[in-house]
């Protein structure tokens, strides 16, 4: 998904506990990507933060709702091109 605007996340994706998910974060961007993840949607934690294109594979530890985006105040300029596979 191409992010180009604060407070803009992706679709979130279900990742079953013990499953790995992939994170790929690319583009040209100047903005602060973050992950975050949900046991219900609606509450969000951060779990890392970005500045620059990254490709990060990670374990769920249970299972949780993960999505990438910029939070308000967060975007300057560019396109981040953002994606979690499960």
């Amino acid at each position: 998904m191409d992010i180009t605007a604060q407070n803009t996340f992706t679709p979130a994706v279900f990742v079953q506990a013990g499953d790995e998910f992939d994170i790929s974060i690319s583009g040209t961007f100047v903005a602060t990507v973050f992950v975050q993840r949900s046991k219900d949607q609606s509450a969000w934690a951060d779990v890392d933060s970005y500045t620059a294109p990254a490709e990060k594979t990670g374990r769920a530890g249970s299972g949780w709702f993960y999505r990438i985006g910029i939070k308000t105040g967060g975007y300057t300029s560019g396109t981040v091109k953002a994606d979690v596979f499960a």
